[in-house]
């Protein structure tokens, strides 16, 4: 650290403690200042080092120790107030209302104390001629925190009624405190408008959005504004995480986790800030925070997971129930204590109140990576001895499981599992049995193939020899999907036989012989797969005649099915399934137009009978393949209609697929925000799947960059954050990485955060340099130096703009080659002794241009070249102009400036060269140049200038915004060489 010898030498090291982060680090740096203050024997230069403590104190955990400072501060005011400058004077005066509140959060202090410093304030404010608001608005807090409901309400309307002066907080952070109350008397929609203007950006300040968003949370919640509270906890969360001082936003962002079904975000905010448990120095945040851990806690014991390990106070494991015990504790003592102070029960209520809240929501997705916790599996109840008379009988079971399945509904396997457990030491009859057996089997997937075969005895013993082939059927075609394909060929073929020679002999119905027919076509339909899947089998001949044979079973069952015009929906679903067979045959022969008729018609048909959730997988094929062809339209149409189709019946891996493909079509539609609706919704479905690393993270990727096109920043920011550890090369590819981390770099060089900016896309740049082509790499390289410059790291930003010049010199790219060279000049001039190597680069990249203009035969590309050939003589001449130094001699600034004249004259030149396309940059030229005119002391050279611009607008659209600024300008131009003439 710098040592202090002087008081320029105290400010530069006080203004460089004030950027550090805030906590103890801080606040330790800020006592060292203080005793160095001391040693230089200036008083202003304690007061101000008094001042910067009790700033930091304030904006830290330990905001107990402000009062110290503050009393030696107002015992110096007291004793020698001409010792403080007018801005110390003004600070004092402001700080009254930090002691006012800072005396509230502390349950130490007694309430006659803070009414009397209440009293101090009024009066010493009155001296000093300040209005009443800043008094009204300290005891309007007073008011309301201890439950004096209409004195609250008196001071509010005083407080509001007051005139603003210079001692009245912030827009920002008035209407935070004005909306809070209407939050808190249960006025929530108030609340929300007098936020606006602070949520739409028209106030800040240095903790402003950050209390407001992270008050809005609940509010929105209650008013079931889910959009607006998810969007508001992601950018208010990302501006409090870094902020000590901040643990009740911090507590509200806990508590809105809590409410709306994120547990698990909750939990992973609570393990970011172990010290919010146990630090002392603030206790009315301490106590929000402790009650939100309870109410968080509380949740996830209701889930069934008060055994979970859980982030709590360091030296101890905690579980979930024990966390809520002892916040819970912990939070009322503190409330007792602030209570016994006021006299009053209301912060006890209060808490109790907030611990006690029930969600507002059972999941509102937010975007970013979290797993919901899954509640432990509840014991199952003792079988009671004598079943209860609305426990539906086997017979009533049996029935319900036949209509379920003979209608194809989706729970039916499941009905027949309830029955299964019902005829336990029950003996069924062999029909019965079969049909339990069977769908058992169903239930097995690949694993069922012998209970299949069981189920064909039963059916057999039954006197139903048609069931009986269909089950062994269904045993061959499961046999196929583990592979055995060629068994499974030879199984079908005696089913085959026999269920078309019953049918001849009307032994059989069309049911079970459909059912035959249509398991040996999906076996054939198998072979084809595995032989597109077997380069020797295509070379052989063998692909082609797969598609040959499955296609002649698939048309034998069309033929078979295609004049029933009964009411079974199970043969009405064969038809279906066939005509999505020849739509997959189609495929693989190329015919992708006829393939999206035939899937058209099979989910038509399953639609027309009542079966909507069968249709999902062909309307999602269907949109595949339409997105393949180009249309756009129909691809969402598919798209739409297999998320309505699947309802409640859709699983949730599939449901994140179809938001997923949803979301991409509409995004290249250029209906991002609805496009970010799905995204956020497969990302929800992804990790309620179990598959949030893999499909979750490609949602995330995709909800990011929808966020980042609708300029939402901050929330883009923190879902890229949240996808990046799932993304990886080998999974998701590099190029989506590189997207990843460039568009996380846009994000945060847009919230102001340069460093981090740089350095993401530095990686990005990194893996792009790996590429073959490297326009991609030239781009993150340069937009990396700019971050680089941003934040004030002019040497790292040089070398990188000098890499990306480089980079784009190898591309060819001759546009960014001179911006990298004008963007390298400016840096070198802000160094000592620079300005002849910015001019140097500088003049390099006039040569570039015009030597690339001179070469190229493009007309369109050497008009673009000539532009920015002008743009480059525009900023050699600024350049030039900041270069004089103001200590130089007059002859020298005077020949400095010329040089600068005759490069923007230049511009304007070029400029006017391209005719009327460039007459708002011909025009700026021209008044640089005729500025400069005026600093040479050429009024009637400027003067004409200014009334070439003129003229160059005359009879301009009055909403051309660009037109009236230089026209306005102009004028101004006019009318100081006017005033320089007449001297």
């Amino acid at each position: 650290m710098a040592e202090i010898t002087d008081f320029d030498s105290l400010r530069r090291e006080m203004a460089a403690n004030s950027e550090r982060p805030e906590g103890a680090a801080r606040n330790a740096r800020a006592e060292q200042l203080l005793a160095e203050a001391e040693k230089l024997g200036i008083p202003l230069a304690v007061i101000e080092a008094l001042g910067h403590q009790l700033k930091v104190y304030n904006y830290s955990s330990e905001k107990d120790k402000m009062f110290v400072p503050f009393a030696r501060l107002l015992r110096m005011w007291d004793e020698r107030p001409e010792d403080f400058d007018e801005y110390e004077t003004h600070s004092l005066h402001w700080v009254f209302k930090w002691m006012s509140s800072g005396m509230l959060d502390q349950p130490h202090v007694p309430l006659a104390s803070i009414e009397k410093w209440l009293g101090e304030m009024e009066h010493r404010y009155r001296l000093a001629g300040h209005s009443e608001r800043a008094v009204r608005g300290a005891e309007f807090s007073v008011a309301a925190h201890v439950g004096d409901i209409p004195r609250a309400e008196r001071a509010y309307a005083a407080w509001l009624a007051a005139d603003r002066d210079s001692m009245a907080d912030c827009h920002a952070c008035e209407l935070h405190g004005q909306g809070w109350w209407q939050a808190e008397r249960g006025r929530d929609a108030e609340a929300l408008l007098l936020w606006r203007p602070v949520l739409e950006g028209e106030f800040t300040c240095a903790h402003e959005p950050h209390t407001v968003l992270a008050s809005s949370l609940v509010p929105l919640l209650r008013l079931g504004r889910t959009d607006e509270a998810r969007a508001n906890h992601l950018r208010g969360f990302r501006l409090v995480r870094p902020m000590e001082s901040m643990r009740g936003a911090y507590a509200d962002h806990v508590e809105f986790c809590a409410l709306s079904g994120n547990e698990a975000r909750g939990l992973e905010l609570l393990a970011e800030r172990p010290a919010y448990f146990t630090d002392t120095g603030h206790p009315r945040s301490r106590l929000d925070f402790l009650a939100v851990v309870a109410l968080l806690m509380d949740r996830l014991t209701e889930l069934g997971l008060g055994d979970r390990e859980v982030p709590g106070p360091a030296g101890r494991v905690w579980r979930a129930g024990e966390l809520a015990t002892h916040a819970r504790a912990e939070a009322l003592a503190l409330a007792a204590r602030f209570d016994e102070r006021n006299g009053t029960a209301y912060v006890s209520e209060r808490a109790r109140a907030r611990m006690g809240q029930r969600p507002l929501a059972d999941r509102l997705p937010l975007g970013v990576r979290a797993v919901r916790p899954v509640s432990v599996p509840v014991p199952p109840a003792p079988v009671p001895a004598a079943a209860p008379a609305d426990v539906p009988d086997l017979s009533a079971l049996l029935a319900e499981a036949r209509r379920l399945s003979d209608t194809l509904q989706p729970n039916a396997v499941e009905a027949w599992a309830a029955v299964a457990r019902a005829a336990e030491g029950v003996e069924l009859d062999p029909r019965d049995r079969a049909e339990v057996v069977d769908h058992e089997a169903m239930g097995r997937g690949p694993e069922g193939a012998e209970l299949f075969e069981r189920a064909a005895e039963l059916y057999a013993a039954a006197g139903d020899p048609g069931e009986a082939w269909a089950a062994r059927t269904r045993a061959a075609y499961v046999r196929a999907l583990t592979g055995q394909v060629d068994e499974a060929l030879a199984a079908v073929a005696e089913p085959y036989d026999e269920i078309l020679a019953l049918y001849a002999d009307d032994a059989t119905g069309v049911h079970q012989t459909a059912s035959v027919l249509m398991g040996r076509a999906r076996i054939l339909m198998r072979r084809v797969v595995e032989a597109d899947d077997t380069a020797e089998d295509a070379a052989s001949g063998d692909g082609e005649t797969a598609l040959g044979d499955a296609e002649a079973a698939v048309r034998e069952l069309l033929a078979f099915v295609g004049g029933y015009d009964g009411d079974d929906v199970r043969i009405v679903s064969r038809d279906a399934e066939a005509r999505a067979m020849l739509a997959e045959l189609a495929v693989r022969r190329g015919d992708l137009e006829e393939a999206v008729a035939l899937f058209g018609r099979a989910s038509a048909g399953f639609v027309g009978a009542g079966l909507p959730w069968f249709a999902v997988e062909y309307e999602a094929r269907l949109a595949g393949l339409a997105h393949h062809l180009g249309d756009i339209a129909e691809a969402e149409r598919a798209l739409r209609a297999a998320l309505a189709h699947g309802g409640p019946h859709l699983e949730a891996v599939g449901r994140a697929q179809l938001h997923l493909q949803l979301a991409e079509v509409l995004g290249g539609r250029g209906q991002a925000v609805e496009a970010a609706e799905h995204a956020l919704e497969a990302a929800h479905w992804a990790d309620e799947a179990g598959e949030g690393p893999t499909l979750g993270a490609w949602a995330r990727h995709q909800l990011g960059g929808l966020l980042l096109r609708q300029g939402r920043w901050a929330e883009a920011a923190e879902v890229l954050e949240s996808a990046l550890p799932d993304l990886s090369v080998e999974t998701h590819g590099d190029g989506v990485v590189v997207q990843a981390q460039w568009w996380l770099g846009d994000c945060l060089s847009e919230l102001g955060e340069h460093r981090e900016a740089a350095d993401r896309r530095l990686r990005a740049a990194e893996i792009a340099r790996h590429w073959p082509e490297q326009h991609d790499h030239a781009t993150l390289a340069h937009l990396a130096a700019e971050s680089l410059g941003a934040a004030g790291l002019p040497a790292e930003a040089e070398r990188a703009y000098a890499r990306a010049g480089e980079l784009w010199r190898g591309v060819g790219n001759v546009h960014g080659l001179v911006r990298s060279l004008r963007a390298r000049a400016w840096l070198a001039l802000r160094t000592d002794d620079g300005a002849d190597a910015a001019r140097e680069l500088m003049a390099g990249a006039v040569h570039e241009c015009e030597a690339a203009a001179g070469a190229t035969v493009d007309e369109e590309a050497r008009e673009r070249l000539v532009a920015e050939l002008g743009h480059t003589h525009r900023q050699f001449g600024d350049l030039l102009a900041r270069s004089a130094a103001e200590d130089a001699d007059d002859d020298a600034i005077r020949a400095t400036l010329e040089e600068a004249l005759s490069q923007v004259v230049e511009a304007a030149a070029v400029f006017a060269s391209l005719g009327d396309g460039a007459l708002d940059s011909r025009t700026g030229a021209e008044l640089a140049a005729g500025w400069l005119e005026t600093d040479l002391g050429r009024s009637a050279r400027a003067a004409a200038r200014a009334r070439a611009v003129l003229a160059a607008y005359d009879g301009a659209d009055g909403g051309d915004e660009t037109a009236q600024a230089r026209r306005a300008e102009a004028e101004q131009m006019l009318q100081v060489a006017e005033e320089q003439g007449a001297r």
